[in-house]
């Protein structure tokens, strides 16, 4: 049950991360001009973080779950 605690941790750590270095364009810098608008296709290191952060949501979900059940239930 530990083990499932330091994989959760470890988990949401690489999850901020990949969120962190993603390049949006969607913040304060797009209000006052800094994004063009238009739409372009990911590729490269994007396209990999994009999937790398719904792999690490996914085990973090699936973490969650068996910990709770695990917690939940006293065997």
């Amino acid at each position: 049950m530990k083990i499932i605690n330091i994989a959760e941790i470890i988990v949401s750590i690489l999850l901020i991360i990949s969120i962190l270095l993603q390049n949006k364009g969607a913040g304060l810098s797009s209000t006052f001009g800094g994004d063009f608008g238009g739409y372009y296709s990911k590729r490269g290191f994007e396209k990999f973080l994009v999937r790398f952060s719904i792999f690490l949501a996914i085990i973090f979900i699936f973490l969650a779950v068996a910990n709770l059940l695990l917690t939940s239930n006293p065997s």
